[in-house]
């Protein structure tokens, strides 16, 4: 049985000079828990081990038993991301069910994520006044009329009274401080309206450090909801876990934002950071995954000196709440918390029945399962909704004699996610929960004016993440595993080939061949209209930023609704939700050359559903994946 991650650690050396008083300090976290509190997976409304705070709650009460003092932390992205998150934010239910959980486990601080901001600030004011404990965002400056502005406070200060290795009691003061990626305020301009504006992370708290220090605190500790480096590949720099780390005066570091663990395996080297012992620049730091996968752990070693209390040590561990058994199937490691549990049943149950509403009809099973490696419905349908929007809405203007092209990503491909994280609608019924599943994300509608050759480097840019491939070679690996589906854009309404063998664009190569619009090649001076969502069109993921000039449409409706009018309106009219189209795109041609990459192993049931790809089983794999080869 794979049961997990390793521990690290580096603790004084007892026999070395004695530092008077030593105590030991817990620090709990969590982060990434997008308002899942059940243990149930509402897309496809069953049963889920390996999500739930009300799963990792067994592990914070396990972890506080073993200690005398700890200390309990949320780092971000807790109010969104589940169809239980939106049925409370579209009813607008009271109390919170995440700020009653969170009450009950007694957090002691939580920092704000950036999907906070995603159902609007009057939703997210009425969520954190029910708090009963600070919330945090130092580079969050909220207006001063802004309903925000007395709920969010920069850092805050936790007391906790240890003994030492003599039995003495000492109080120690935990000083926290709390960001957030100040592009929040980009991707999410519609719902925050200018009620805040967002700082540099690193630059903000090297300024608040002092601050903390000069109220008090023994120990600074920092949410910081972002990755260990926040800088995409190929594009603009930004500031991350590693900026911090290296500001003088910060002990210890909690990661989040791109859902990873953090000591775990399959993390990119990097210099500044050290996976063995768990630290970045020397500092202790955990990324306690997402949904409630992982419980974060830093044990800290304080030692009284002169000058104050000091780090001297630490122990990290990211506490799974699920593992996978030989055959890549999840099994539970703790079983969830009862009283939670209870507390939460009524909303549970109500937004299970809130998702079973029917939105649609297909005729043949919708999947992400090849998403990845050809144009499938689940990604068609969407920009099917999404050009027939954007044409509707520029009908009779001055664009209206635009092509309109529609741009989106597989959502839910694999990938860190795991073997569970795709993609499946059974024939029937199309359901509210699985309009949910084909668009998870709470973006609103956007649309741009290119040329066709901007579109033709969109595309460059949606295809950086598969490997470059050598002609000959066989089940070479497909994918660069540090990025995720939803980078990977088709775009509907062309027609255009990609070449493995080239090298992607930010290494200088060209990979989109033959493009075409209506069985032509298309013109770099042509005009198109491109559907695509907020957070695309505000020149995320390395996107180059667009000129306002170019934005023809944005407004707050969301992607997902367009999508669910849509496929009422496609039944209403002729009893169907999908039209199925020819791919938009393949792989180009190489003979006598195979690539591999991992899927569900649900899609060994579906390899005859797309008769041009020329794939074969090859294994499962340890973490649950069915392995295929593709022949190009």
């Amino acid at each position: 049985m794979i049961t997990g991650l390793p521990v690290a650690e580096h603790l004084s050396d007892p026999d070395g000079p004695a530092l008077t008083e030593r105590v030991q300090l817990r620090v709990l976290a969590t982060s990434d828990l997008h308002m899942n509190l059940s243990g149930h997976d509402y897309h496809a409304d069953t049963p889920c081990v390996r999500k739930g705070l009300c799963l990792t709650a067994s592990l914070i009460a396990q972890a506080r038993r073993e200690v005398a003092g700890a200390v309990l932390l949320d780092n971000g992205d807790f109010l969104q991301g589940s169809p239980l998150g939106d049925y409370v934010a579209r009813t607008a239910l009271h109390p919170h069910p995440m700020m009653q959980a969170m009450g009950q486990l007694r957090y002691d601080a939580v920092n704000l994520g950036n999907h906070e901001f995603s159902h609007g600030i009057g939703t997210l004011a009425a969520a954190l006044a029910e708090a009963a404990f600070p919330i945090l965002s130092a580079n969050t400056i909220p207006r001063e009329d802004s309903p925000l502005a007395p709920l969010i406070r920069p850092w805050t200060i936790v007391e906790r009274r240890l003994s030492d290795q003599y039995g003495t009691a000492h109080l120690i003061r935990l000083g926290v401080i709390g960001v957030l990626p100040p592009e929040t305020e980009i991707w999410d301009r519609q719902a925050i309206g200018g009620h805040v504006k967002m700082c540099p992370m690193a630059e903000t708290v090297a300024r608040h450090i002092p601050e903390l220090r000069a109220a008090g605190a023994d120990v600074a500790v920092v949410l910081a909801h972002c990755g260990i480096s926040a800088t995409p590949p190929g594009g603009p720099p930004q500031d991350g876990a590693l900026d911090i780390a290296a500001i003088d005066g910060v002990d210890a570091i909690v990661m989040g934002h791109v859902h990873m663990v953090f000591p775990g395996p399959g993390l990119t080297a990097q210099p500044g950071m050290d996976t063995q012992s768990a630290t970045l620049h020397g500092k202790p730091a955990v990324m306690p995954g997402f949904f409630g996968s992982h419980l974060g752990v830093i044990d800290l070693e304080l030692a009284r000196s002169p000058d104050g209390w000091r780090v001297t040590g630490h122990r990290v561990e990211a506490r799974a709440i699920a593992c996978r058994d030989e055959a890549g199937s999840p099994v539970a490691l703790v079983v969830p918390d009862a009283s939670l549990t209870e507390q939460v049943r009524q909303v549970h149950q109500a937004t299970r029945a809130w998702a079973r509403k029917p939105v649609g009809r297909t005729a043949q099973a919708i999947h992400s399962f090849f998403a990845m490696v050809t144009d499938c419905p689940s990604v068609q349908i969407v920009n099917q909704a999404q050009s027939a929007y954007v044409a509707a809405r520029l009908a009779g203007g001055p664009l209206a004699h635009l092509p309109v092209l529609s741009a989106t990503a597989p959502f839910k491909a694999g990938g860190l996610g795991g073997p569970e994280h795709y993609t499946y609608i059974p024939p029937g019924d199309i359901l509210l929960r699985h309009a949910a599943d084909l668009y998870i994300h709470p973006n609103t509608i956007m649309a741009l004016r290119l040329t066709g050759a901007a579109v033709r480097n969109w595309l460059e840019r949606s295809v950086r993440g598969y490997r470059q491939i050598t002609p000959g070679l066989a089940d070479q690996p497909l994918f660069d595993p540090d990025l995720p589906s939803f980078v990977y854009d088709t775009i509907g309404g062309l027609s255009y080939e990609i070449d493995l063998t080239a090298a992607p664009s930010d290494r200088g190569g060209h990979r989109i061949r033959n493009p075409c619009w209506q069985n032509r090649p298309i013109d770099p001076a042509q005009e198109f209209i491109l559907a695509t969502n907020s957070y695309r069109g505000s020149g995320n993921d390395g996107y180059a930023p667009v000129e306002s000039a170019s934005v023809v449409l944005d407004e707050q409706t969301p992607n997902r609704d367009i999508l669910i009018a849509y496929m009422q309106r496609l039944l209403s009219e002729s009893g169907a939700a999908l039209r199925p189209e020819p791919p938009a795109w393949r792989f180009q041609p190489v003979p006598g050359t195979s690539v591999a990459f991992d899927t569900s192993p649900m899609a060994a049931f579906c390899l005859g559903e797309h008769p041009a790809l020329a794939l074969t089983p090859l294994s499962g794999t340890n973490e649950g994946f069915l392995r295929l080869r593709l022949a190009l």
